[in-house]
C-alpha cells in the first residue's frame, strides 16, 4: 500500500513539472500542448474510460497518464524539466477544487459539441 502511495505522489509532482513547463516560454509549442492536455485529463472529472466500468474503468487512469506524462517528458528541453521539477518541489498548486472541475468539464463539453458539429 505505501508503494501505490509513492507512486501516486510522484505521478502528483510530474503533472505539477507538466503544468509549471507549459507556462514556460522555453516549452516547445507540440510539448506545451500536449503537457496542457495531459494536466486537462488528470484533473478532469470526466474520464474517457468511465470509472464504474470494472477494469477498463481505470485503465485509462493507470495507462494514458503515465503514458501521456512519458511523451511530454521526452519533448521537454532538459533545462525546463529542471527548472519545473523545482518549481513544483517549491511552490505546489492544488490541482484539484471545484471551478476548476467546472472549467475542464466545459472544455470537454465545447470539444463534444465541435466534434458533433464536425460530424453532422
Amino acid at each position: 500500500m505505501e508503494r501505490i502511495k509513492q507512486w501516486a505522489r510522484q505521478l502528483k509532482n510530474q503533472i505539477l513539472l507538466l503544468y509549471y513547463a507549459s507556462r514556460d516560454e522555453r516549452t516547445p509549442r507540440l510539448a506545451k500542448w500536449l503537457a496542457l492536455a495531459v494536466v486537462l485529463y488528470a484533473i478532469s472529472p470526466i474520464d474517457l474510460i468511465p470509472d464504474f466500468i470494472p477494469v477498463l474503468g481505470y485503465l485509462d487512469d493507470v495507462l494514458l497518464l503515465p503514458a501521456g506524462i512519458w511523451l511530454v517528458l521526452r519533448l521537454l528541453p532538459e533545462e525546463v524539466k529542471a527548472d519545473s521539477l523545482r518549481q513544483a518541489e517549491a511552490h505546489p498548486v492544488r490541482l484539484t477544487n471545484r471551478s476548476g472541475a467546472i472549467v475542464v468539464a466545459l472544455i470537454w463539453l465545447g470539444l463534444a459539441y465541435l466534434l458533433f458539429r464536425l460530424l453532422r
